[in-house]
């Protein structure tokens, strides 16, 4: 562990960090930027600055996220000493259905290591009257505030670079000097816009837009509809590449994935009698939903997110293709505190310790392009879709299964292995054959669809 012996480009007692945006990036970088500098014996003046209040209902206090989070993730934040607390698990998922226009089969946990949990990033859906609700993002930046960060609720107007530093201001008469800016806005195009300023060779991600929603539900009625199960949709959609719906407590959470997501496609989608059934019979599933976004979200990374004395993390520099942005905050935010703590804070530094652990996810996203290209061919195929859900019968139906099919479908959809990882288990010559077997099987005039259930 050394540093940098560039004058003035590391970090040293009493160095000021501005960590501009509060959200799980922000909060991650924060707490190991200030747990590695207690290691490494440095003293630092570190802040965050967050608009939201984490504490509030609805947009306000929303980072507008589904709120999945993988068991593999929850094993890594203990591991660092983050326990997340039993009252911010909305629910624990031990499977997931999975719904297509040829039938529904239910996939269960491959093994424990690979469960889930759903949770709030605020403190829930505007009108939400349980007070009790507590949200994800709030507990992080808790964790730093016991670290020593400041939290700062205030909205950054201006970042600009001067000889020995960075002007971080939140309006033209509060403007201070801090030595190592972090961007963790998300996908924030103002905010965004800021950094500009400071690292003119940044790039912006490419985007699209999704859609979130909450229904409202009695718990009676979530656990008898959807019980502790995430609900999957493989339907042949235009521009939905993925559904899904999320219990919560008193919540269920629509998210839809694609491209450009708008107000006629949600309408398709919920009306949809495989995604209708779902509900009970008589719930307006086609009302107007008393909170619900339209979010963007990641479809490249970002280029070049850093220069001497700034760093972009999260969704802002790299993310993971279609899921788990949580885990990829969480990568992003611990890699860069790394970097700036045991390494330096030069553009040279994060070049060298940073950018290839954000290259290494767009990497991966290649192989989540091909998963998801090959995902749209089969929602666009009877055959193969019919011969999925009964691969998955035969799988879930012996218990000496190696599970190839479920298992990788269960990492697809919840974001707990990584894509090339993935994909290379869904090329399996096993998984291939079995899947077309199953196929031909399945489509045979004399085929009986209960066969593999029994």
């Amino acid at each position: 562990m050394t540093h940098s012996s560039t004058p003035g480009i590391e970090l040293a007692n009493g160095s000021r960090i501005a960590v501009i945006g509060g959200g799980p990036a922000g909060s991650f970088f924060s707490y190991y930027a200030l747990e590695y500098a207690r290691i490494f014996g440095l003293s630092l003046d570190l802040d965050i600055f967050e608009a939201k209040d984490f504490t509030r209902a609805g947009a306000s206090g929303c980072n507008q996220c589904g709120g999945i989070i993988s068991e593999s993730l929850v094993q890594d934040l203990a591991t660092d000493g983050m326990i997340i607390p039993s009252d911010i698990i909305q629910r624990k998922i031990n499977s997931y259905t999975m719904h297509t226009e040829q039938g529904t089969r239910v996939i269960h946990i491959p093994s424990n290591e690979h469960r889930i949990a759903s949770v709030f990033r605020g403190c829930g859906p505007r009108g939400c009257l349980d007070k009790n609700v507590k949200g994800f993002d709030n507990y992080l930046l808790g964790l730093c505030h016991k670290k020593g960060a400041r939290i700062i609720h205030k909205k950054i107007s201006t970042v600009e670079r001067i000889d020995d530093g960075i002007l971080v201001g939140h309006s033209k008469t509060d403007v201070n000097r801090y030595d190592l800016v972090v961007g963790a806005v998300g996908l924030n195009k103002r905010s965004l816009n800021l950094f500009k300023n400071i690292c003119p060779a940044y790039l912006k991600p490419r985007v699209t837009r999704t859609y979130i929603s909450e229904f409202m539900m009695k718990p009676a009625d979530i656990k008898e509809c959807f019980g502790s199960s995430m609900h999957v949709f493989l339907l042949n959609l235009p521009q939905i590449t993925f559904g899904a719906l999320i219990p919560k407590e008193n919540y269920v959470t629509l998210v839809l994935l694609g491209k450009d997501i708008n107000k006629e496609v949600v309408q398709r989608f919920i009306t949809s009698n495989h995604v209708r059934a779902c509900f009970p019979r008589d719930f307006p599933v086609e009302r107007t939903m008393p909170c619900q976004c339209y979010p963007f979200i990641n479809v490249s990374g970002g280029h070049h997110a850093y220069a001497d004395r700034m760093v972009m993390v999260g969704d802002s520099a790299s993310s993971k293709l279609y899921k788990n942005g949580i885990g990829a905050a969480f990568i992003t935010g611990k890699a860069a505190a790394s970097t700036a703590i045991f390494q330096g804070i030069s553009e040279r530094h994060f070049k060298n310790y940073y950018a290839p652990i954000c290259r290494d996810m767009d990497r991966d996203n290649k192989a989540g392009e091909l998963i998801f290209h090959f995902t749209k061919l089969i929602q666009k195929s009877p055959l193969f879709k019919r011969g999925i859900l009964n691969l998955i019968a035969r799988e879930q139906a012996d218990r000496h299964s190696a599970f190839r099919m479920s298992s990788a479908l269960w990492d697809t959809f919840t974001g707990s292995a990584g894509y090339r990882n993935i994909l290379r288990r869904f090329l399996h010559p096993a998984l291939l054959g079995g899947l077309l077997s199953s196929s031909v099987i399945s489509n045979l005039p004399s085929f009986n669809s209960h066969d593999y259930e029994k």
